[in-house]
């Protein structure tokens, strides 16, 4: 039994470490493609101006939490324009049907012709828009989104080296309880301490060389995101204040201020 319990925690311990080496290294890889022949530049929208670090709030969005981060910042925005009303109960009601943008537009779109509909329904509808896949498009060209076929990325590999590092621990702790009394289990033990060292080593060279992770924006996309906690002096539309949006496209509707907002989202399944 104890060389069952080996095997396992070996075999977790190298499949996670190797899977977190190739999500970094094709992280790392990662340039700017040409433009391909005949296509066309995709413009950013007009209504989601330029910030300092030269991404619009949607990329921000994106880049922080990928298309249904950004859905979510579009609900916040219009509801602080006044075109929609996001209650605590989940629910997204339209006030003023008319969008600014491709993407508002599409949230309208999403909420449909009864001008109400819950949240994530919302959400879901909006993610599988064009308007959406444009955002995500014209970052990837740019190098600064991770394309499809590298995520889920880096997050996600450290998450299993951290569940293989508690798999290693919770066999050997099995392999001691198992052991028959009297019996010398410390050379069994002692195996457990590789993958182990393994585990925790690549975890921390992660957390040291790879931190933040993120499973949409490239190494040169993390560089244009700015600071959250210095982003409350960027500029942004009168109604909107630039603090909650940009701390909400960074860091997610946990930062949001107004419990309302915060309600409504969370209340949906963000």
């Amino acid at each position: 039994m104890s060389l069952l319990f080996l095997l396992v925690a070996w075999s977790a311990a190298v499949l996670s470490c190797a899977l977190l080496c190739r999500a970094a290294v094709a992280a790392a890889h990662i340039t700017p493609p040409g433009p391909r022949a005949g296509a066309q530049a995709v413009p950013a929208p007009a209504a989601a101006e330029r910030r300092g670090s030269g991404l619009t709030l949607y990329e921000m969005a994106y880049l922080s939490g990928g298309p249904h981060r950004l859905a979510d910042v579009v609900l916040v925005l219009m509801a602080q324009k006044r075109r929609l009303l996001l209650a605590d109960t989940g629910w997204a009601t339209v006030v003023d049907p008319v969008g600014t943008d491709a993407v508002e537009r599409a949230a309208l779109t999403a909420i449909g012709p009864d001008g109400q509909r819950r949240i994530p329904a919302v959400r879901e509808a909006l993610v599988s828009d064009d308007a959406v896949r444009q955002v995500a498009d014209r970052l990837e060209t740019a190098g600064l989104a991770l394309p499809a076929a590298v995520r889920p990325g880096i997050s996600g590999a450290v998450r299993l080296v951290r569940g293989a590092a508690l798999l290693v621990l919770l066999s050997a702790v099995a392999t001691y309880w198992r052991a028959a009394p009297g019996a010398d289990s410390g050379p069994v033990l002692a195996w457990f301490a590789v993958p182990l060292i393994l585990t925790l080593g690549t975890w921390a060279a992660a957390r040291f060389e790879l931190h933040p992770y993120s499973d949409w924006a490239t190494t040169a996309g993390e560089r244009q995101l700015p600071d959250a906690a210095g982003s409350r002096s960027a500029p942004d539309s009168p109604a909107a204040p630039a603090g909650s949006l940009i701390t909400l496209a960074l860091r997610g509707p946990a930062a949001l201020t107004d419990p309302t907002l915060r309600a409504a989202l969370h209340s949906s399944g963000a």
